[in-house]
């Protein structure tokens, strides 16, 4: 049994039946980042120590396990709070800050025996789509180490796709879990807004931003959403009436619930082909492989329509307004009084907050700040900001009619497989662009998948998106299950290498080592089995 080729179910079940110990798994993931890593810069904080003491606690209460992924390593975005570890969003201006406290995922995680291998590179502030705008430096696609992996959640999506980890937690705010899943070949959900709990998560755009996992295959998806969902009374905009009220206390009331509904008969499902995102600027190979998984499913049963999107234009301008207003907000409190990172030399408070965040922000946030103090200044609110919230509603409008065609739809994650390193931060617009597929569904509020389903000449892979109306986790989950029953594109793994062979240096990193320090290169640790 080669532990890194296992899903995070079947782990869970081996670990389980007492076929290997939860000591042994954590170890092997260990021994895999410790080798693999120093390539590909996907995490910022390995939590070594404290995973190991958490593997041999949970080991043993290994009878009184719920939870089938019980004992499986994991890790978490970096802009997740983990209470006493680092959390710095890959932002120099926060520093070294250690929260006080846990985020609700991470404690539900704790509950469920999740094993934290540490905290995973990002996007600053999860302002980006390549995870090149971190200020402790680029994450790498493992297909290919000159590319990017795409982002927010690089970090996660190159973790699982390296195998450095059974399954990783991001969050997504307009596509920042599923853009990265399908440049790096994982599964990767975010679900509808208000299903899982953003307290503790570090705010982007709080009407946007949903946390999600990023797995190797869609029953792991739905075993960590069984996790993730469910009611929290911290959280304002959480949803009431979900199948699980959680307080941060008591036992859970069901962990398969999702996982419970991945039959893979689709027989009858009406899946929508919105055909406006199947036009002009996206990449034909892009187009073949999703067209060809729409033929996968009608295979297995479903009813493949053709339908019009034609808000698909305002999506990319009406979520960047929004979503750039909503960061001017929330990244006021960055001023280097409270936490964080504070400038050295400064006259006075004013000279103080200017300095600080001059130099504490990297260039694609501070963009992002000023785009949205500009949409909300006075005499631009109207012109911009109201009618970008215009524009939302008849979004989520086009997507309520759309669902009365349909059950669920099908459509590409973005228009190209992974870029070239640096060629989206020489060309800012153009990376906006790039999330033209996604953004709608944040908008929306809606659950939606990306899962692997082919891969370019180049050897990159290529994401299908399943979106589902509100709630219809279940549906998306299913039907992508249905899919890789019939493929094995999920199934395939990354060499890490760059087109002339070359891999990267091992690095790994601790506890007590900063993000981004330099270190001299290791002999390639063995591969865990």
């Amino acid at each position: 049994m080669v532990l890194r080729e296992l899903t995070a179910l079947e782990l869970g079940g081996a670990i389980k039946r007492g076929q290997v110990s939860i000591v042994e798994a954590t170890q092997a993931a260990l021994d895999s980042l410790a080798a693999r890593d120093g390539a590909l810069n996907a995490f910022l904080t390995v939590t070594g120590e404290q995973a190991l003491e958490r593997a041999e606690q949970l080991q043993a209460g290994l009878k009184d396990a719920q939870s089938p992924l019980y004992g499986v390593p994991m890790a978490i975005k970096d802009n997740i709070c983990t209470q006493g570890v680092k959390t710095s969003c890959a932002s120099k201006i926060l520093g070294d800050f250690v929260p006080p406290y846990s985020a609700a995922v991470v404690e539900k995680l704790a509950q469920a025996g999740a094993v934290s291998l540490g905290k995973l590179n990002m996007d600053e502030f999860a302002m980006g789509s390549t995870s090149e705008t971190s200020f402790y430096g680029p994450v790498r696609n493992p297909w290919d180490l000159d590319r990017a992996p795409g982002g927010s959640s690089g970090g996660a999506a190159a973790a699982v796709a390296a195998l450095m980890g059974w399954y990783a937690i991001g969050s997504d705010t307009g596509g920042s879990i599923r853009q990265p899943a399908s440049f790096c070949g994982v599964t990767g959900i975010k679900p509808t807004y208000g299903t899982v709990s953003r307290y503790g998560l570090i705010a982007y755009a709080s009407s946007l931003d949903q946390i999600g996992p990023l797995c190797r295959d869609a029953a792991d998806c739905a075993a960590v959403l069984d996790v993730l969902m469910g009611h929290d009374p911290h959280d304002a905009t959480s949803l009431p009436g979900l199948h699980d009220d959680w307080s941060g206390s008591g036992p859970r009331v069901d962990y398969g619930r999702l996982l419970a509904g991945l039959t893979g008969d689709i027989r009858g499902r009406r899946i929508g082909l919105p055909m406006d995102c199947f036009g002009d600027g996206l990449d034909r190979e892009v187009r073949a492989a999703v067209l060809s998984a729409a033929e996968v499913l009608k295979g297995r049963g479903a009813e493949i329509v053709e339908l019009s999107f034609p808000v698909l234009p305002y999506a990319v301008p009406a979520y960047y307004i929004i979503a750039c207003a909503e960061a001017s907000s929330n990244l006021s409190r960055f001023d280097g009084v409270k936490y964080g990172w504070r400038a050295q030399e400064y006259d006075g408070l004013t000279d103080l907050y200017r300095k600080t965040r001059t130099q504490g922000f990297g260039a694609e946030v501070k963009r992002r700040i000023l785009l949205g103090t500009f949409v909300l200044s006075s005499g631009y609110y109207d012109a911009y900001y109201k009618k970008a919230l215009q524009a939302k509603a008849v979004i989520k409008a086009a997507f309520d009619q759309a669902f009365q065609q349909c059950e669920l739809l099908l459509t590409p994650v973005a228009p190209t497989t992974a870029p070239r390193l640096g060629e989206s931060l020489s060309d800012p617009l153009k990376m906006y662009l790039s999330d033209v597929y996604t953004v709608s569904v944040n908008l929306a509020g809606l659950p939606a998948l990306s899962m692997p389903c082919g891969f370019d000449g180049k050897g990159l892979p290529i994401g299908a998106q399943l979106i589902g109306p509100h709630f219809g986790e279940g549906a998306i989950l299913n039907a992508a299950h249905a899919f890789q029953l019939d493929t094995d594109y999920h199934k395939r793994r990354a060499s890490l290498q760059t087109p002339d062979g070359h891999g990267g240096p091992a690095c790994p990193k601790t506890q007590n080592q900063s993000a981004g320090a330099q270190c001299a290169p290791l002999q390639e640790a063995g591969e865990p089995s």
